[in-house]
């Protein structure tokens, strides 16, 4: 199967030295195609990138959300056919929609061996806000359609403008990924990751979370028979099949929880109680998740006093982030009740909170960092 990712931008926004970071990269060594639909009728992008040594197909004269939507299909066809790449990376005109190129993909996808892979959208911090009020829908269209949004320059801006964008950014589309980190200062295996969607913190935390709460509510069915004579949990090691059994509790007094060990297929409780004696939840029931992601820059002892007010709370259950501290070092936590790890860490692609637990308040946590 060959991927497929857009790299889209405003014009001027940096959309080819980015493409080139991740050629001469994490892309490196795959087998690429770059379509390139430069707006107008000369192809200059084309020849800077030669020297990545890929494959490149150029469109000119118009762009693909417009007059070539015809010819880019055509194009799209030929070098599938032509070329069986691992990869093709789309580059549209910097005044064409996000979104009319990935339905272009879209409808490919029903008659070829292709996968839309990544919606990307590079974006010029310092000029973003003026050109989201000059360029309107052509220039939100790019942001609304992104599954990750990449700010170049950033490294000029200050602390305020960054911040600023950044929220302008997360209100048009507050579901993408933006990496806010100076390209230097982050690797090209990095932002793969979050393109493809690889990099939640809040995703990875709350996955965590559940297999906590789900080993807790397996260890209810392994109870003590002398207290629970009404109750049997057999393992049947012999089928293997691992499932586990749905209580109607009306019907079934003496409920047998069979696990059988090959399938996998996990036990869900629909009911309060487990024929057990057990109380039981599911997982989202227990608790909820904020996650946020932000430049801000942090005090390493504010962050510090919030994890031993987290540490003793009763309604905290994880908190996990890393930020970048005002001396420019990053600093990596990790709390869990009772405890937490406090370090210095690598730059990550923006600054990125998450915490966890029963009864919280979104406007608290975010006043409670400095967030508003």
């Amino acid at each position: 199967m060959t991927k497929i990712d857009i790299i889209s931008g405003f014009l001027g926004a940096g959309k080819t030295t980015f493409i080139k970071k991740m050629l001469s990269g994490v892309l490196s060594g795959q087998k690429i195609v770059l379509i390139e639909n430069e707006y107008g009728e000369v192809g200059i992008d084309g020849g800077f990138l030669k020297d990545s040594g890929i494959q490149i197909t150029e469109m000119n004269s118009g762009c693909i959300c417009c007059t070539l939507v015809g010819d880019f299909a055509r194009s799209l066809d030929e070098v599938i056919t032509k070329y069986n790449p691992d990869r093709i990376i789309i580059e549209p005109s910097g005044v064409g929609k996000l979104s009319d190129v990935m339905k272009s993909v879209i409808d490919m996808e029903k008659d070829h061996d292709i996968k839309l892979n990544g919606l990307v959208t590079v974006v010029n911090a310092l000029k973003a806000s003026k050109q989201m009020k000059a360029f309107g829908e052509f220039f939100n269209n790019q942001i609304e359609y992104a599954t990750t949004v990449i700010l170049s320059r950033t490294q000029k801006a200050n602390n305020e403008q960054l911040e600023f964008c950044t929220t302008q950014i997360q209100e048009l589309n507050p579901k993408a990924a933006v990496i806010t980190t100076p390209w230097d200062s982050i690797s090209s295996e990095q932002i793969l990751k979050v393109i493809e969607g690889q990099e939640s913190l809040e995703m990875a935390l709350l996955a965590e979370q559940r297999a906590t709460e789900d080993a807790k509510e397996h260890e209810h069915c392994h109870h003590d028979h002398d207290d629970h004579d009404h109750e049997h949990c057999h393992h049947d090691h012999d089928d293997h099949d691992h499932e586990h059994c749905h209580h109607d509790h009306d019907d079934h007094d003496h409920e047998h929880c069979h696990h059988d060990h090959d399938d996998h297929e996990h036990c869900h409780h629909d009911h309060d109680h487990c024929g057990c004696g057990h109380h039981h939840h599911h997982a989202d029931d227990v608790f909820v998740s904020w996650g946020k992601e932000t430049p801000h820059k942090f005090d390493r002892a504010k962050i510090e006093e919030i994890l031993e007010g987290f540490k003793e709370s009763d309604n905290i259950l994880r908190a996990k982030g890393m930020v970048e501290g005002t001396d420019g070092k990053w600093i990596y936590f990790d709390m869990v009740p009772g405890e937490y790890e406090l370090r210095d860490g690598e730059p990550d692609y923006t600054g990125r909170l998450c915490v966890i637990g029963t009864d919280i308040h979104e406007d608290q946590l975010e006043e409670l960092f400095g967030l508003k």
